[in-house]
Protein backbone atom coordinates (compact mmCIF):
# COMPACT_ATOMS: atom_id res chain seq x y z
CA UNK A 1 0.00 0.00 0.00
CA UNK A 2 2.73 2.19 0.70
CA UNK A 3 4.65 1.58 -2.20
CA UNK A 4 1.43 2.35 -3.99
CA UNK A 5 1.08 5.86 -2.07
CA UNK A 6 5.01 6.69 -2.76
CA UNK A 7 4.16 6.38 -6.61
CA UNK A 8 0.81 8.42 -6.86
CA UNK A 9 3.01 10.83 -4.66
CA UNK A 10 5.50 11.23 -7.66
CA UNK A 11 3.27 11.08 -10.01
CA UNK A 12 1.88 13.92 -8.84
CA UNK A 13 5.11 15.82 -8.74
CA UNK A 14 5.77 15.37 -11.84
CA UNK A 15 1.83 16.70 -13.84
CA UNK A 16 2.90 19.53 -10.63
CA UNK A 17 6.17 20.32 -12.25
CA UNK A 18 5.39 19.98 -16.02
CA UNK A 19 2.28 22.33 -15.64
CA UNK A 20 4.10 25.07 -13.65
CA UNK A 21 7.24 24.97 -16.31
CA UNK A 22 7.53 27.77 -18.54
CA UNK A 23 6.01 26.31 -22.10
CA UNK A 24 7.34 25.83 -24.83
CA UNK A 25 7.79 28.42 -27.85
CA UNK A 26 6.03 27.95 -30.69
CA UNK A 27 8.80 28.04 -33.19
CA UNK A 28 8.37 30.10 -35.92
CA UNK A 29 8.45 29.70 -39.63
CA UNK A 30 11.40 30.28 -41.81
CA UNK A 31 11.63 33.83 -43.29
CA UNK A 32 11.14 33.98 -47.29
CA UNK A 33 13.29 34.44 -50.14
CA UNK A 34 11.02 35.48 -52.42
CA UNK A 35 7.71 37.91 -52.20
CA UNK A 36 4.50 36.09 -51.97
CA UNK A 37 2.14 35.20 -54.93
CA UNK A 38 -1.42 35.96 -55.44
CA UNK A 39 -2.03 32.70 -53.79
CA UNK A 40 0.29 32.14 -51.08
CA UNK A 41 -0.95 35.87 -49.93
CA UNK A 42 -4.02 34.26 -49.90
CA UNK A 43 -3.24 31.98 -47.86
CA UNK A 44 -0.91 34.03 -45.67
CA UNK A 45 -3.66 36.47 -44.71
CA UNK A 46 -6.89 34.12 -43.57
CA UNK A 47 -6.25 34.99 -40.21
CA UNK A 48 -4.10 38.34 -40.38
CA UNK A 49 -6.06 41.25 -39.79
CA UNK A 50 -5.10 43.67 -36.76
CA UNK A 51 -1.15 44.04 -35.99
CA UNK A 52 0.39 44.91 -32.71
CA UNK A 53 3.78 46.22 -32.52
CA UNK A 54 5.72 46.14 -29.42
CA UNK A 55 7.75 49.23 -29.01
CA UNK A 56 10.47 50.16 -26.59
CA UNK A 57 12.96 52.24 -25.79
CA UNK A 58 12.93 56.44 -25.18
CA UNK A 59 8.98 55.22 -26.33
CA UNK A 60 7.68 52.33 -24.37
CA UNK A 61 4.07 50.31 -25.22
CA UNK A 62 2.20 48.55 -27.76
CA UNK A 63 0.08 49.83 -30.91
CA UNK A 64 -2.38 48.40 -33.29
CA UNK A 65 -2.98 49.06 -36.94
CA UNK A 66 -5.80 47.21 -39.30
CA UNK A 67 -4.34 45.47 -42.12
CA UNK A 68 -5.75 45.81 -45.36
CA UNK A 69 -5.36 42.65 -46.86
CA UNK A 70 -7.93 42.79 -49.69
CA UNK A 71 -6.96 46.08 -51.01
CA UNK A 72 -3.13 45.16 -51.00
CA UNK A 73 -2.74 41.49 -50.49
CA UNK A 74 0.91 41.25 -51.65
CA UNK A 75 2.17 44.11 -49.75
CA UNK A 76 0.45 42.57 -46.90
CA UNK A 77 1.07 39.40 -47.12
CA UNK A 78 4.82 40.71 -47.12
CA UNK A 79 4.65 42.34 -44.16
CA UNK A 80 2.76 39.42 -41.93
CA UNK A 81 4.98 37.39 -43.12
CA UNK A 82 8.18 38.85 -42.03
CA UNK A 83 6.66 39.33 -38.89
CA UNK A 84 6.16 36.30 -37.97
CA UNK A 85 9.50 35.31 -38.78
CA UNK A 86 10.93 37.89 -36.85
CA UNK A 87 12.26 39.90 -39.42
CA UNK A 88 11.51 43.04 -37.57
CA UNK A 89 12.30 41.90 -34.30
CA UNK A 90 14.88 44.44 -32.77
CA UNK A 91 14.33 46.85 -35.91
CA UNK A 92 14.73 50.89 -35.05
CA UNK A 93 12.70 53.96 -36.21
CA UNK A 94 16.04 54.97 -38.47
CA UNK A 95 14.03 57.94 -39.56
CA UNK A 96 11.57 60.21 -37.23
CA UNK A 97 10.36 64.08 -38.98
CA UNK A 98 8.13 65.48 -36.33
CA UNK A 99 4.77 65.79 -37.53
CA UNK A 100 5.06 64.37 -40.54
CA UNK A 101 6.49 60.38 -40.61
CA UNK A 102 8.44 57.89 -38.70
CA UNK A 103 10.08 55.12 -40.64
CA UNK A 104 11.59 52.02 -40.17
CA UNK A 105 11.90 48.36 -41.21
CA UNK A 106 15.74 47.98 -42.37
CA UNK A 107 17.80 45.91 -40.87
CA UNK A 108 20.56 47.50 -40.78
CA UNK A 109 19.22 49.16 -37.85
CA UNK A 110 19.07 46.15 -35.49
CA UNK A 111 21.81 46.97 -32.44
CA UNK A 112 22.23 50.28 -33.82
CA UNK A 113 21.79 52.83 -31.03
CA UNK A 114 23.76 55.78 -33.06
CA UNK A 115 23.74 57.61 -36.41
CA UNK A 116 21.12 55.76 -39.18
CA UNK A 117 22.53 57.65 -42.16
CA UNK A 118 22.61 55.56 -45.11
CA UNK A 119 20.09 53.57 -43.56
CA UNK A 120 16.65 53.02 -44.73
CA UNK A 121 16.41 51.03 -47.70
CA UNK A 122 17.64 47.85 -46.65
CA UNK A 123 15.29 44.85 -46.79
CA UNK A 124 14.69 41.15 -47.26
CA UNK A 125 16.52 40.40 -50.03
CA UNK A 126 14.01 40.44 -53.03
CA UNK A 127 11.43 42.98 -54.83
CA UNK A 128 7.80 43.00 -56.32
CA UNK A 129 5.98 44.85 -58.38
CA UNK A 130 4.60 48.23 -56.16
CA UNK A 131 0.62 47.58 -55.39
CA UNK A 132 -0.30 51.08 -55.55
CA UNK A 133 -2.85 52.72 -52.99
CA UNK A 134 -6.87 51.29 -53.05
CA UNK A 135 -8.82 54.21 -54.86
CA UNK A 136 -10.49 54.06 -51.12
CA UNK A 137 -7.70 54.42 -48.83
CA UNK A 138 -6.28 57.91 -48.20
CA UNK A 139 -2.64 58.86 -46.42
CA UNK A 140 -4.47 60.73 -43.59
CA UNK A 141 -2.88 61.14 -40.02
CA UNK A 142 -1.42 58.07 -38.43
CA UNK A 143 -1.71 55.73 -41.19
CA UNK A 144 0.74 53.14 -41.68
CA UNK A 145 2.07 52.31 -45.09
CA UNK A 146 5.32 51.31 -46.90
CA UNK A 147 7.50 53.66 -48.24
CA UNK A 148 7.85 52.53 -52.21
CA UNK A 149 11.20 53.66 -54.69
CA UNK A 150 10.10 51.57 -57.82
CA UNK A 151 10.55 48.12 -56.53
CA UNK A 152 12.56 48.23 -53.40
CA UNK A 153 9.49 47.56 -51.63
CA UNK A 154 10.50 44.20 -49.66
Amino acid sequence: MRSRGVRIGLAAIVVLAACSAEPTPTPRPACPTEPPTANSAQATLEDASLATVTVSGAVEGEFAFELYGDQAPIATANFVALARCGFYDGIWFHRVIAGFVIQAGDPGTKGQTGDFLGLGSGGAGYEYEIEPPADDLDYVQYSVAMANDTRTND
